[in-house]
């Protein structure tokens, strides 16, 4: 079994950088604490505040759920993080939900000080948006900041057993698919749309960032393009970003199998499934799995996944002996 990488990196990033974003949060509370009232806004509506509690009841909730997210996420990278994108995953999601987090508290215990009664404090959407975008960096710079898989060229060859596509000697073939989920698709536009008719009708603009990010999460997400050919296994998104390589001489080999996308990857899209495979999952059924060096494993659900699979043995096959 091979080794993790990088679980120095993983250790700073999942729970390191947390633990001193919510560290610095409670120290910023504690120094501010003579001038807020007694008790602070803790929950907020369009209007203003809706509920109240003490400062404690107010920052160990948070505390809490940003711990729970460090630690998870530490775990799933430092056990299974052998792709890069489980460990980037990881990062990204336990900084950026405590970055999102510490701002949602410091903006709304900063809108309060001074006062002597919190149901003076008015709405935080400027917060809030604030906080998102600050969530958003923060969560790319850590994604960023892990480092990536080295080249891992294999050391044997693809199994006999593996299927594989019938091409002459000096015949090469290029096999090109698209995976999408119609429903993604749909409910991802109507949603934007939804908002954004919302932040119009209202003027609550920062409502309009909420559908440009949700136009942004369904280009990401929802529709990828599929190709096998001479190069390796190539998966990109519509907006091209998320993309997936696998060279050539790192596929072990390519199969054919039945996904269940709730049991096996916690739902639909660009997900971390069990034991860390990786899958591109927009429907369960027929799906491509790509065994490749490291202990890594792509899965893409794709229809004509025979094709492909049987395509990309030969290939992998023939460079072995090229």
């Amino acid at each position: 079994m091979s080794t993790v990488p990088h679980r120095t990196m993983t250790t700073v990033l999942t729970l390191v950088v947390p633990g001193a974003l919510l560290g610095s949060t409670l120290a910023v509370a504690a120094a501010w604490s003579d001038q807020l009232p007694d008790p602070v806004a803790s929950h907020f509506g369009s209007e203003g505040p809706t509920g109240y509690s003490s400062l404690a009841g107010l920052l160990w909730p948070t505390v809490a759920v940003s711990a729970l997210v460090a630690v998870g996420s530490w775990v799933l990278a430092f056990f299974w993080g052998r792709a890069a994108l489980v460990r980037r995953v990881a990062a990204g999601t336990a900084v950026g939900v405590s970055a999102v987090m510490a701002t949602i508290v410091i903006g709304i215990l900063d809108a309060q000080r001074g006062l002597t009664d919190a149901a003076d404090t008015g709405d935080i959407a400027v917060v809030t948006v604030v906080a998102l975008v600050v969530g958003a960096l923060a969560a790319t710079l850590a994604a960023v900041a892990m480092p990536g898989d080295p080249h891992q060229p294999a050391g044997q060859a693809v199994p006999d057993d593996a299927p594989r596509l019938a091409l002459g000697a000096g015949e090469t073939a290029t096999w090109v698919a698209v995976a999408a989920s119609r429903a993604m698709l749909v409910g991802g536009w109507a949603a934007a749309a939804f908002v954004l008719v919302v932040s119009v009708l209202t003027q609550k603009w920062s409502l309009a960032l909420a559908s440009l990010a949700l136009v942004v999460v369904v280009l990401a997400t929802a529709r990828f393009t599929v190709v096998v050919d001479r190069r390796g296994f190539t998966v990109r998104s519509a907006l091209g970003w998320p993309r997936v390589v696998v060279p050539l001489d790192e596929v072990l080999r390519a199969e054919v199998v039945q996904v269940a996308a709730v049991s096996e990857f916690g739902g639909w899209g660009y997900r971390v499934g069990r034991g860390g495979r990786v899958g591109i999952v927009l429907r369960s059924g027929e799906a491509l799995q790509v065994e490749r060096t490291g202990e890594r494993s792509l899965v893409v659900t794709v229809h004509d996944a025979a094709t492909a699979a049987a395509l990309l043995n030969t290939l992998a096959a023939r460079s072995r002996v090229l």
